[in-house]
């Protein structure tokens, strides 16, 4: 079995293992209010950094380009509370505008 396999077996036992835990540990009790508010928090903030890592990130380096500027002008739409058609669109087009200058 490769590398490749092996950390991908791993993997999917692990998760399966930290899926399982939950409801083992807490049986039918709720999560406590704080908890479950920060708990759905959580996906946001995720997707949020993979966006900013995905866009500066290089590698080891941080770079800072066109997509940055798109990621800034999506930003500003959706804390405007545009549609997401508009927060695409002006996104694209914030990035071609800084790539041709």
């Amino acid at each position: 079995m490769s590398d490749a396999a092996i950390v991908l077996v791993v993997l999917a036992l692990g998760t399966y293992a930290m899926k399982a835990a939950g409801p083992l540990v807490l049986g039918s009790r709720p999560l406590p209010t704080r908890l479950q508010s920060l708990v759905d928090l959580l996906p946001a903030a995720l997707l949020a950094s993979l966006a900013l890592v995905s866009t500066v990130g290089e590698g080891r380096a941080l770079v800072a380009d066109a997509r940055l500027v798109g990621l800034v002008v999506a930003g500003v739409a959706l804390w405007k509370r545009a549609p997401f058609v508009v927060v695409i669109v002006a996104a694209s087009a914030g990035t071609a505008v800084a790539r041709l200058l």
